[in-house]
């Protein structure tokens, strides 16, 4: 799958870079609610970050101002060196490309094939040559292990075959930076382990950074290198998974830190979840 990365990701400049972050959505009753509050955050290039919290807290809204889905009112973005919330419409289209996104809904388009799904931000992105975007496709579906697949429509598939797919076009403009939201909360807990791997596997072969919401701290423990709490829409508190012997702050943090430190409770949980998948 290509060239293996070596470099440590806490030694590496960071990639993503959030600033005094903001955004308010004004409710149908006239309030607001205040879903991002101040949010500074840094991941460096090569990292994987969890955006961890309740249902509410805030997480995917934050994840969404990463590529401006959703419009900060005010901070900055700064992905690989570009400042997103300065620029026009066009210069962001483009900064775009290296910003892959992943939804928990898998978003496929269902009357197109898995070649059409993969190769569509390809010619979105206006690459024209049947021969290039064949190449791509089919690099991006040998990662994600569904080169067999390639005809077939999204009806056809299950829901972890699906997600594969997403994850194969959203590889395709070769990001550097894969945005993921809540990506295995609609499936079972041997087709998340499986989707897991995938995605450890294309950050450390391919480098990709990723940066992933969830509130399963399983999924957090399982993939991730560092995490934020989120709670009310700020971060609670932030720190590296395999840290140990540091009083965490929130109820969430601790809980990672026992299943950290309790390998053995942390493996009885995975076969529970197994079980009742």
């Amino acid at each position: 799958m290509g060239h293996v990365q070596t470099f440590d990701p806490g030694l590496a400049p960071p990639l993503l870079r959030l600033e005094h972050l903001h955004k308010t959505f004004r409710l149908p009753d006239g309030s607001s609610f205040h879903a991002v509050r101040d949010v500074s955050l840094q991941v460096r290039e090569g990292d994987i970050m969890g955006l961890v919290g309740k249902s509410g807290a805030g997480k995917s809204t934050l994840l969404r101002t990463i590529n401006l889905l959703e419009r900060p009112d005010s901070g900055t973005v700064t992905v690989a060196g570009k400042e997103l919330t300065t620029l026009d419409k066009r210069a962001l289209r483009e900064a775009r490309q290296n910003i892959g996104m992943i939804f928990q809904q898998f978003n496929l388009l269902q009357n197109a094939t898995v070649f059409d799904n993969v190769a569509f931000p390809l010619r979105l992105h206006g690459t024209r040559d049947p021969r290039a975007i064949a190449a791509r496709v089919h690099e991006c579906l040998e990662v994600v292990g569904l080169t067999d697949k390639v005809d077939s429509h999204p009806a056809q598939l299950s829901g972890g075959q699906k997600q594969r797919v997403a994850i194969a076009r959203a590889l395709a403009p070769k990001p550097a930076v894969l945005l993921c939201d809540e990506p295995t909360s609609a499936l079972d807990a041997e087709t998340t382990r499986s989707v897991l791997d995938t995605l450890r596997e294309i950050n450390t072969t391919l480098g990709v950074t990723i940066v992933i919401v969830t509130h399963e701290l399983s999924v957090v423990r399982r993939l991730c290198r560092h995490v934020a709490v989120i709670e009310q829409g700020g971060i609670a508190e932030q720190f590296g998974v395999a840290e140990t012997g540091v009083l965490r702050q929130t109820v969430l943090g601790r809980e990672l830190a026992r299943l950290a430190a309790s390998p053995e409770e942390a493996h009885v949980l995975d076969q529970l979840e197994a079980a009742v998948a």
